[in-house]
């Protein structure tokens, strides 16, 4: 089956009508017409709202097909697409901020002709309440060089407020975050239902997620998410940090 035949087949059993999937992804109803015949590929600015709008991972549209060229979807990628699904609207606009953000780096350091000894990343600053990291990525933020303090795996940094994760984050203090999976004991930057939170990770056998205040005293502000919670949750990066810390008792 093509690429087009699955689209119509999935937009179908949706019950959605061509002039309704065209008004979602912003293009023409002839547009999703040479799309279904083949006659077009779908432009790859727009992949990822057609994935999210069919509900679909994008080995469903291209698994027995020719993938249009410089098209291709690693099982990395495709699993940072259902997390994206997974998302509120918030949080989706979040992460496209952090992206838009690294990817405005990456072009004025390309435009300026940076050496690679020269990176640079960006720091969001915006002032957050305790516990949280800079609520909205992309607002607010400036370019730092990555020399002296700053470790060479970091991406990015945010700046923390509040003593949720003393003695380890000091409120007022700066992380540096990697884009590095996480481990268990690991403390990350999260986005939970929107909101930006700096906590220490632990998934544990059952599937249920526990995002940790290092700061004991505030095991108020500890999080809790049981594997069908129905809460969206995506993690943006690993805080780099001398040490693990050890975890809490469960």
């Amino acid at each position: 089956m093509s690429v087009g035949q699955r689209l119509r087949q999935r937009r179908e059993e949706l019950g959605m009508s061509r002039q309704e999937l065209a008004r979602l992804l912003g293009v023409s109803v002839s547009a999703i017409g040479n799309y279904e015949t083949g006659q077009n590929y779908v432009r790859e600015d727009i992949l990822v709202r057609l994935f999210h709008v069919l509900q679909v991972d994008p080995n469903y549209l291209y698994q027995d097909a020719y993938q249009p060229a410089g098209f291709h979807c690693s099982a990395a990628e495709t699993d940072l697409i259902k997390q994206y699904r997974e998302l509120s609207a918030t949080g989706q606009q979040t992460l496209r901020s952090l992206l838009q953000g690294m990817l405005a780096c990456q072009r004025e350091a390309e435009e300026l002709g940076a050496p690679a000894a020269a990176r640079e990343i960006p720091l969001y600053r915006s002032p957050a309440a305790a516990g949280y990291a800079a609520p909205v990525f992309g607002e607010d933020y400036s370019l730092i060089p990555v020399t002296g303090e700053v470790p060479q795996g970091a991406d990015f940094a945010v700046g923390i407020q509040g003593d949720s994760m003393e003695p380890y984050i000091h409120d007022g203090g700066r992380v540096y975050v990697s884009l590095d999976p996480l481990q268990n004991g690991d403390v990350g930057i999260f986005c939970v239902d929107g909101e930006m939170l700096c906590k220490q990770y632990y998934k544990d056998p059952l599937g249920m997620i526990y995002l940790f205040s290092l700061n004991r005293r505030r095991a108020d502000a500890d999080v809790l998410l049981p594997r069908d919670s129905g809460r969206s949750m995506v993690c943006f990066g690993r805080v780099i940090l001398p040490r693990r810390p050890a975890l809490p008792a469960l």
